[in-house]
């Protein structure tokens, strides 16, 4: 028989520990690997796969599309790098996952089965962003997940741009994030479905980068409505904090239509996953971007077809107004005269060069330069000489046009036909507008030489007050350099930037910015000041610390503000300093108001403020002054609830409730013939009888009588001792007996024992070739091969069981992990094992590129050979002589034995002249064989040359008697496979003999395939 050997592999180190990121990224592509395959393992009829217990609230890595549709294990940056999904930021593209069964376009659509897209990388941005405390909840959920999946991570270790990130380049943590958004309650169908509807890919959603506050000018000058955080090239948040981690990009939503959060804030990483530290890790960053022109809108067209386009002239835009009582008339207006009463008449006469209006039968009178009023009086009194009892009533049919001369710094300077009831302001807007550098202040408006008015269009534009002069032909309006000008930003309401009319003080610049915000912090205003070609400098209002808030409005009226002022009103702190929290296994987690002498039970009233089953030990989380470092304190939660323990609570105060299971939760498991095997929680009282139950109860191999529970206890504290108990666990679930039954404890293990011979049922050998009655059969335990051949009639006269091929599963496997074993040996062997020591260098070359097509040669031989799985037996045809000897091994379940054809020839292989198979001749050896075949070729190893018996054993050099070692003198048998094997390149020992141990190895099959074609 041969004897398999198989060598030892190597045992392969394990890192003791990863890095926390790298933690979480192997985690998410395990995750994302196992929601891969279970989609591809999906029906097409059920194709929405399972969800991870993040479903119960999805990969990990992106590749990725935002809009959740293909899986990939992107590895997880710790910065805020750009995802590798192409569509994870706008101008998503339609893609489609057939693993899924899901497509989305633009953004999403739905899934194939009704069920609502899942959101895209913006649109979660945007829940979270609206609903900033669930970012702790997803950190929690994520980390219970890695636990889930075998990487350790704690939540406190994962930060917000770790978070962020994955969400952009993972799908299946997007769809999974959806889910559990949608069980929470932050998101409803119909916001899926609108978020589904009404992104476009391009602009519904936009990321923004917060910048802080820190930040300086490169050089130069800033201008004024350039805010600082606006300029490139300034280190990021990170960078300056000295981490590794970049500042992710915090998003911002414009198509939710719920407003967003006021203040935009920045949440800097916290060193637990609190939400009293989220609160306080928080950074107001300031007004991102550039501030406009105050009033420089007002001169711009807005239509469904243009936009920003510079005001069109007054041909463009007729002013059709009515003329009042007033209204001057002049040459070129068109009066329509109406007489009622003695007669009736409408004529319409136009007023000449000389102010002259011709009447019916009255002749002509002098109007020009008359009000409208008192030109109706001069008529009427003129017709009334004429017509008896004449009523007379005149109106302005048509307005005469003036020409006007608009010049300085407005966008288009020139002269204007307009009518005759414009105002410097209908003339500015005719011309377009002041430019950039033009005044919105002053308005200068010039008859001839003489100065009519100036106006302050801020009138205008703030109070709504018009200016009531009209306009004459051949009046001038001037619109002179822009004055000194403030910018004032932050929390006011209309952040602009403001041009001044002479001494102005802080106040009358925060009432032109429509007065501060509710969220302004008056003491924390900062001025960032232009010293007059000198320098800059920055000042703030000199208020005492403490200081009331009518003393900062005193200290605001009294300041003065100059030109080149940048004003910032800081806002507020974006937390309340009076809140406690409770998080955890409660009914309403979240925050609570704080009131001084503030005690734990009125958090805490009664068992019905926490979810059923609460562990009965709870924790305070304190951030103890003056640097706010957490400390815990632990309560008993019962002691609490009737009056005892009763702590005095602090601000930020975090009460955290655990589970009964979640706080070091007590366990059992059971195993064996159940439904459900595994680990349960232990509740209170859970018997074995009643775990049984919870495991789905006995399968039907299930031994009843007898059942193993091993129990474990610590004594005195130093040390466990187990201790195995036999209970009767069937009296015990079947018949409820108590005394059979038997109280559980934290770590019991309950085994479930199988009846004995159990795995015997059903087991069957296949017989197959020249016996009487090829078939399966059954058979009994300990039966031999000897009882089965006789059962199956015996052998045929064309039998050969001296070639029986004997197949079992156990040793199909053996042989695949010693090919395995052997592949990796040679893979990895290194050139200096291949090589002899004393080879020329200039051979070097030459020699390893031989030894490399040679071992390639041989792989590919290993590789194309699967395992056969054949044991070596050694029968005959008469049974009776080999019956119960060691030869009459017993059968297995599931072995094969086939009894080939007697073969009329000898096989030989290898390197020989002629490959054949050759008339078997009795008595002949096997270099009468190898005769016949030519003889071996150059490249044969002549010395280690072998048989191979019809019944699998190996005849080679050594194999013999002492005195009988020629392999070549041994006498073959018909089925026997000679073997001439190629001689190895290389005089590295080790080298030789593995890859002679590989080639026996790809040889031995033969012989299983000639048996097969017998």
């Amino acid at each position: 028989m041969i004897v398999l050997r198989t060598s030892i592999s190597s045992w392969l180190s394990r890192a003791a520990w990863l890095a926390l990121p790298m933690a979480f990224a192997v985690f998410l592509h395990s995750f994302a690997n196992a929601q891969q395959s279970s989609a591809d393992s999906a029906s097409p009829a059920s194709s929405s796969s399972p969800l991870s217990p993040l479903a119960g609230m999805s990969g990990q890595s992106s590749s990725a599309d935002s809009t959740g549709t293909s899986g990939s294990g992107t590895t997880l940056s710790s910065g805020a790098s750009q995802s590798a999904d192409p569509t994870a930021a706008s101008g998503l593209s339609t893609t489609e996952n057939p693993s899924t069964n899901t497509s989305f376009a633009n953004g999403g659509t739905s899934l194939a089965n009704g069920a609502p897209a899942p959101l895209t990388a913006d649109q979660i941005f945007a829940v979270l962003q609206e609903e900033p405390d669930t970012i702790v909840e997803l950190k929690s959920l994520v980390s219970d997940l890695a636990q889930q999946q075998g990487t350790p991570i704690q939540p406190d270790s994962i930060t917000d741009e770790m978070l962020y990130s994955k969400i952009a380049s993972s799908p299946e943590l997007r769809a999974n994030i959806t889910t559990f958004l949608r069980a929470r309650g932050y998101v409803t169908d119909n916001d899926l479905q609108s978020f589904a509807a009404g992104s476009d890919g391009n602009d519904a959603f936009s990321f923004q980068v917060p910048q802080t506050p820190d930040q300086q000018f490169a050089g130069g000058s800033l201008p004024l409505n350039v805010l600082p955080e606006a300029i490139s090239g300034v280190p990021s948040q990170a960078s300056r904090a000295g981490t590794t981690q970049s500042n992710l990009a915090r998003p911002v939503t414009s198509a939710r239509t719920n407003p967003p959060r006021e203040p935009q804030v920045l949440h800097r990483p916290t060193p637990y996953n609190l939400l009293s530290l989220r609160d306080l890790y928080t950074q107001l960053p300031e007004q991102n971007g550039q501030l406009k022109r105050f009033g420089s809108e007002v001169f711009l067209r807005r239509s469904g077809y243009s936009s920003n386009q510079i005001a069109p002239n007054a041909r463009e835009t007729p002013l059709d107004v009515p003329a009042g009582p007033a209204y001057v008339i002049g040459p070129g207006d068109s009066l329509t005269i109406t007489l009622w009463g003695g007669i009736s008449q409408t004529v319409t006469r136009v007023i000449d060069r000389e102010g002259k209006l011709a009447l019916p039968e009255a002749g002509v009178v002098q109007v020009a330069g008359l009000s409208l009023e008192h030109a109706q009086a001069v008529i009427a009194d003129t017709l009334k000489r004429q017509f008896r009892d004449a009523q007379v009533a005149v109106t302005v049919a048509r307005l005469r046009s003036i020409r006007i001369f608009v010049v300085g710094d407005v966008q288009r300077p020139g002269a204007y036909d307009i009518s005759s009831l414009s105002t410097p302001l209908n003339a500015l807007y005719a011309a377009g507008g002041p430019t950039s550098t033009g005044s919105l202040r002053l308005l200068r408006h010039y008859r001839g030489k003489e100065l009519i008015g100036e106006i302050d269009l801020y009138d205008f534009l703030l109070h709504g007050v018009q200016n009531e002069e009209h306009l004459e032909s051949g009046d001038t309006v001037l619109v002179p350099p822009t004055g000194p000008q403030v910018s004032v930003y932050g929390a006011v309401k209309r952040p602009a930037l403001y041009e001044l009319k002479g001494e102005t003080t802080l106040a009358a610049m925060l009432d032109d910015a429509g007065g501060v915000t509710v969220t302004a912090e008056l003491g924390h205003i900062v001025i960032d000041r232009v010293v007059a070609n000198q320098q800059r400098e920055t000042v703030s209002l000199d208020l005492p610390a403490g200081s009331s808030p009518d003393s900062a409005r005193a200290a605001i009226v009294a300041f003065p503000v100059h030109d080149g002022d940048r004003i910032h009103v800081s806002r507020i702190l974006p937390y309340s300093q009076r809140l406690v929290y409770v998080e955890g296994h409660v009914v309403r987690p979240g925050r609570m108001p704080y009131h001084d002498g503030m005690q734990l039970s009125e958090v805490l009233h009664s068992y019905q403020d926490m979810l059923p089953e609460p562990a009965d030990r709870g924790e305070i989380i304190r951030l103890v002054p003056p640097d706010l470092h957490p400390e815990t304190i632990n309560f008993n939660v019962p002691e609490t609830l009737i009056g005892n323990n009763n702590l005095t609570l602090q601000p930020f105060d975090t009460i955290r409730i655990l589970g009964r299971y979640e706080a070091d939760a007590p366990q059992v498991t059971v195993g064996g013939e159940v439904l459900r095997p595994g680990t349960y929680a232990l509740s209170e009282g859970l018997t074995a009888a009643q775990l049984v139950r919870m495991a789905g109860g006995f399968k039907r191999d299930a031994l009843l009588t007898d059942a193993d529970l091993t129990s474990y206890q610590v004594v005195g504290g130093t040390k466990v001792v187990s201790d195995r108990a036999s209970i009767r666990i069937g009296d015990a679930v079947d018949h409820n007996d108590r005394s059979a039954d038997a109280p559980l404890k934290p770590g019991d293990v309950l085994t479930i024992h199988q009846l004995t011979g159990w795995n015997d049922i059903g087991s069957s050998i296949t017989i197959e070739g020249e016996v009487s009655h090829p078939g399966v059969y059954g058979f009994q335990q300990g039966e031999r091969l000897s009882s089965i051949l006789r059962r199956a009639g015996g052998f045929r006269d064309t039998s050969y069981p001296a070639g029986a091929v004997l197949v079992r599963d156990d040793v199909r496997k053996l042989e695949e992990k010693s090919r395995e074993e052997l592949i990796r040996q040679i893979e990895t062997s290194s050139t200096a094992a291949r090589m002899r020591p004393t080879i020329a260098s200039g051979d070097q070359s030459a020699t390893l590129q031989l030894i490399q097509e040679e071992q390639t040669e041989v792989l590919s031989r290993l590789r194309s050979q699967p395992p056969t799985g054949r044991l070596v037996i050694h029968i005959d045809s008469d049974i009776s002589s080999w019956e119960n000897t060691p030869a009459d091994i017993e059968v297995r379940s599931g072995d094969v034995l086939r009894i080939p054809k007697r073969p009329g020839f000898v096989l030989v292989s290898g390197q020989v002249y002629n490959a054949s198979a050759i008339t078997f001749s009795p008595g002949k050896t096997a270099a009468w064989y190898l005769r016949r075949a030519g003889g071996a070729n150059q490249i044969a190893n002549k010395g280690d040359i072998f048989v191979i018996r019809a019944n699998g054993s190996v005849v080679g050099r050594g194999s013999g008697s002492w005195f009988d070692h020629d392999v070549l003198s041994t006498q073959l048998e018909p089925g026997d496979v000679v073997v001439v094997p190629q001689k190895i390149i290389g005089a590295s020992v080790f080298w030789r003999n593995l890859l002679t141990v590989a080639q026996l190895s790809s040889s031995i099959a033969i012989t299983a395939s000639v048996a097969g074609l017998l």
